[in-house]
């Protein structure tokens, strides 16, 4: 079945939600510990089923090569940037360059989804 019954801009705002939920969801298992630390396993858990149903529904819409991309970059930058904020984690000029690349690759991604006129 190849539904597609919300708009592009919901899509595409479903798709950042699943992105933030997959960066609480990193957050979370590097404060759980290995899963030891029962609140953070918990917040885990609930991020997970959060993101793959934000995820699944925004791909209804966004092709599947563009939204992998584009959620999986905004994971990635999102948990980068936030775990020196969170935990003990250095954020070089270096990672900084990287992240500017992943975060230009996302954006020209989103570029990429606009339809023909």
């Amino acid at each position: 079945m190849n539904a597609k019954p919300q708009s592009s801009r919901t899509a595409w705002f479903t798709l950042l939600l699943a992105g933030t939920f997959e960066v609480g969801y990193a957050l979370s298992v590097g404060g759980s510990h290995a899963f030891t630390v029962w609140q953070w396993s918990v917040a885990a858990g609930v991020f997970f089923l959060l993101t793959l149903w934000a995820l699944s529904q925004a791909l209804r819409t966004i092709e599947v090569s563009i939204g992998y991309a584009t959620w999986a970059g905004l994971g990635s930058a999102g948990a980068a940037l936030l775990g020196p904020v969170f935990f003990d984690e250095s954020l070089t000029p270096t990672k900084t360059l990287w992240l500017a690349v992943i975060i230009t690759g996302v954006i020209y991604l989103k570029l990429a989804d606009r339809q023909p006129d």
